[in-house]
């Protein structure tokens, strides 16, 4: 009898040894995993790693950055439909159990015991956010353990809520998407609150294998993955009958989708992730959910964007069409040549479907799109592209394409659509902007490139490096160093202007022949076109960018007074060579360095920096850093005009909570600038005549014709042999530089010959873009149209500013020949301005030669201050 004590003795003690061995064990086993679980302070401190943002400055996406997409949202945000089919599929006990579900774990061990398979059963929803956050996928015990442990961490010291929250932002849903937010926009291109319950379903589906349960790559089973979570749905009470019978029978609508990008500006956007790096390092720019806003507005950034594209096609078809990228096949002729380049194969048409299969991965570069010529007629084509969209091109989106020959050498222009292509040709069409039309295009060969700054404060209100990023990623706006040609010369009559020149000074525009003992030879630098006018004035030589007086002045100011002056433009001295050719512009300078330079004439004299970024934010919006750039002339307490003309406060009107930003470093006089503003006024809105016939114009007059305002100033730059062409340009807010060239520095642009089709084509627009005009490329042909382009769009709204001469400059009334004072009032004379000191003080003679080639018939008011 007392063997039953006894056994029950023993089983007592068995039990109680076991259990004291058991939570010796676990309290064995946590101090062991202890070193390797997360802090309190890491767990309440998680980051969503969600990808980088770049906004315009008024808040138009136009890149993201990281390879995790993540649209972080609260949970109030979250529909309850999806919150209901998560907890129903994931974790139906969530608000129940302190983080680890027993019956779950018991499930997932009696499974082991069976098959002897480590299965995935028992994770609750707490346990896969620890998993997710700090441990790797293996199915191992000790995983298991820690991701217990880690669990009962997160319970202790986070909400269930707040749980819940971190889960529907963290959890992995497959093509990059982390969180449903972001998974919305990837499978479905919505907001969650936007999608219906099949969609809610599908996506609740995704946890538990996103790359094989997605409905983009597994669409069969990712439907029946829907109806598990829509029948644990049911069975939970979520939804009815007749809602789990409508949408299991839903068909699948996912397709993969991008960031909503509202404006494609990847050569901005690329600058700034540059500048994100080096601020924050690549992991935390790309996972730290900042929202970065340029200092470039939507319609600036866009308008340049159109400016290049449009100039380079304006370029291409004036030189003539380079043929299809490939010929797929020829239609049955007896005359057809069979070994035509590029020739795929001579076999009969192909179908739509292996048409549509071959343009499927050719590239588009928009505007461009591939296409395929299916039909041919008399003057027009038709065409399919690679969305299987049939395309009508008539006579006018044909007639351009004069086959090329050379940079300088267009052939005959065409009668008929089979002078240009045939079918099975492989091409590239585009909508032209003005009307919407189908026309042939092709991917030009030259480059450009575009970028406008605030003269204020140096904030880059456009950029633009090239035709395509997507086909060359090389920023030619900030990167290029190419030959600035006359783009140089404003910065050379500055130096003058500092030596005691004044802009009436007579400086002789005569031919140079000067003997250079190294090289054996003798140098005659030219003008453009080679025309010498003899003794002209400082204003009249910029206006007509004549060479030759430009060297005569390097020669008198002296080389090093000239780049040491250069410099204070914030020109890098090495960039500016140690010879005569500085004065033509062999300098190599970047177009945002050049811009930069011009910001420094019209912002006057103030040297600013250029910045990319306004401000950066917080993937919620909260402030993490503002801007404060040097400005040009912050409080003008000097000049109270100036302070109105540029919108700034005085001090005593800035507000105590904003301070005034830092002032720039004025490295020019304001009345050496004004001078140089002068002289480039005269080169875009200046013109010489005698009895109303025209003996010549400023370099930049077209920019005057077209958008009629008297606040512009502009240089043009054209280097040997037309490699390099330049426009620059600005008005008191705006300045922008225009490039274009060939990527080989050795590659001129050519010329062209007269087109009677894009003349009659573009009417009086032909005279400004240079289409169907005959002659050699220039700034003026080349690189000014895109500035125009540009600038009708950002000076659209804004009214003329009016002109402010600074303090020390006066004037006197001159003669238009000499340079000395007059007491004339007739044509031979106009008032001129000068600093204060330097204006003539000799009378002009009667034995002075008079010279019609720069005078005046009838001169109004305006036109008397200008020439």
């Amino acid at each position: 009898m007392n063997s039953v004590p006894k056994f029950f003795k023993y089983t007592f003690s068995f039990i109680v040894v076991s259990g004291i061995a058991g939570v010796l064990a676990i309290a064995g086993l946590y101090f062991y995993i202890k070193p390797d679980l997360p802090s309190v302070e890491t767990l309440k401190d998680v980051r969503l790693q969600t990808p980088m943002k770049v906004y315009t400055s008024d808040g138009k996406l136009i890149s993201q950055f990281g390879v995790k997409r993540r649209i972080p949202l609260k949970l109030e945000e979250a529909p309850q439909r999806l919150i209901e089919a998560v907890l129903a599929t994931e974790d139906s006990r969530f608000y129940e159990h302190p983080g680890i579900d027993p019956i779950g774990i018991v499930r997932a061990a009696i499974n082991l015991i069976l098959t002897g398979e480590k299965g995935q059963g028992g994770s609750t929803l707490t346990m896969q956010l620890a998993r997710g956050f700090f441990l790797t996928r293996d199915k191992t015990y000790i995983r298991k353990l820690k991701e217990i442990f880690i669990a009962w961490h997160i319970e202790r010291v986070l909400s269930k809520d707040e749980i819940l929250q971190l889960y529907l932002n963290k959890v992995e849903l497959g093509h990059r998407a982390f969180g449903f937010g972001a998974a919305a926009q990837v499978y479905y291109g919505k907001n969650l609150n936007e999608l219906s319950l099949a969609q809610i379903a599908t996506l609740a589906g995704l946890p538990k294998a996103p790359s094989t349960l997605n409905p983009i790559s597994r669409p069969e089973r990712s439907v029946n993955r829907r109806k598990v979570v829509l029948s644990r749905m049911l069975s939970e009470k979520y939804i009815t009958e007749a809602e789990y019978i409508s949408s299991s029978n839903e068909p699948v609508t996912a397709s993969r989708h991008g960031a909503e990008i509202e404006l494609d500006a990847p050569y901005l956007a690329n600058v700034i992730y540059k500048e994100m790096i080096e601020l924050y390092g690549k992991e935390e720019a790309e996972t730290g959910g900042y929202q970065v806003f340029a200092t470039a507005p939507y319609e600036l950034q866009k308008a340049a964007q159109a400016a290049v594209k449009q100039n380079l096609h304006d370029y291409d078809e004036r030189h003539g069409y380079r043929g299809p990228v490939r010929q797929l096949w020829r239609k049955s002729d007896p005359d057809a040549q069979t070994d035509a380049p590029n020739l795929v194969t001579p076999e009969m048409a192909w179908s739509e479907q292996k048409i549509i299969n071959y343009l499927k991965n050719k590239p588009s570069y928009k505007p461009l799109i591939p296409a395929v010529v299916t039909d041919v007629y008399e003057q027009a084509i038709s065409v399919i592209d690679k969305q299987g969209r049939y395309h009508h091109i008539d006579w006018d989106g044909l007639a351009w394409a004069r086959p090329f020959i050379s940079d300088s050498k267009q052939g005959k222009e065409p009668r008929t659509a089979s002078d240009i292509v045939s079918e099975g040709a492989h091409i590239y069409i585009r909508q032209r902007a003005e009307d919407q039309q189908w026309q042939l295009s092709q991917f030009p060969e030259a480059s450009g490139a575009l970028v406008s700054l605030d003269p204020n404060n140096g904030a880059v209100r456009a950029l633009v490096g090239g035709y395509s990023f997507y086909q060359s990623q090389f920023n030619r706006a900030t990167q290029a160093k190419r030959q600035v040609g006359s783009n140089i010369k404003p910065f050379l009559y500055s130096a003058a202007l500092d030596e005691g020149y004044t802009i009436a000074s007579i400086i002789n525009d005569a031919p140079i022949n000067q003997w250079d003992r190294s090289s054996g030879r003798a140098w005659r630098p030219e003008n453009s076109p080679p025309r010498y006018d003899g003794p002209i004035r400082m204003r009249v030589a910029l206006g007509q960018s004549k060479n030759v007086v430009a060297v005569r002045l390097l020669r008198a100011v002296g080389i090093d007074n000239v780049r040491r002056h250069m410099q204070q433009y914030g020109f890098e001295l090495d960039d500016l060579p140690r010879d005569e050719s500085l004065s033509l512009g062999s300098a190599s300078i970047t177009p945002l360095e050049v811009a930069n330079g011009f910001a420094t004439i019209a912002n006057g004299g103030f040297a600013v920096q250029p910045y990319f970024i306004e401000r950066i934010e917080t993937q919620f919006g909260e402030f993490v850093w503002q801007a404060n750039p040097l400005t040009a002339c912050p409080v003008c307490d000097q000049d109270e005009n100036l302070t109105a003309q540029l919108n700034l406060p005085t001090a005593e009107q800035a507000p105590i909570s904003e301070p005034l930003p830092p002032r720039a470093e004025q490295v020019i006089t304001a009345q050496n600038v004004f001078l140089v503003k002068e002289m480039l006024r005269t080169a875009v809105t200046g013109a010489g005549s005698w009895k109303n016939k025209t003996f010549w114009q400023g370099t930049g007059w077209r920019a005057n014709n077209i958008l009629k305002r008297k606040d512009l100033a502009g240089k043009t730059g054209t280097t040997n042999d037309s490699k390099d062409t330049w426009f620059s340009g600005f008005n008191p807010n705006l300045v922008a530089t225009s490039w274009v060239g060939f990527d080989d520095p050795s590659r001129s642009l050519g010329r062209t010959s007269s087109n009677r089709y894009l003349k009659k084509k573009y009417g009086d627009k032909a005279n400004w873009i240079g289409n169907g005009m005959s002659g050699g490329e220039d700034g003026a042909k080349s690189a000014q149209p895109a500035w125009i382009r540009f600038m009708q769009v950002a000076l659209r709204d804004l009214p003329v500013q009016d002109k402010v001469i600074p303090d020390g400059v006066v004037q006197v009334r001159i003669d238009r020949t000499t340079g000395k004072l007059t007491s004339r009032t007739d044509h031979t004379s106009k008032f001129e301005y000068f600093i204060s000191g330097t204006e003539p003080t000799e009378f002009v003679s009667s034995n002075d030669v008079f010279d019609p080639a720069d005078k005046q018939s009838e001169l109004s008011e305006e036109e008397d201050d200008i020439f």
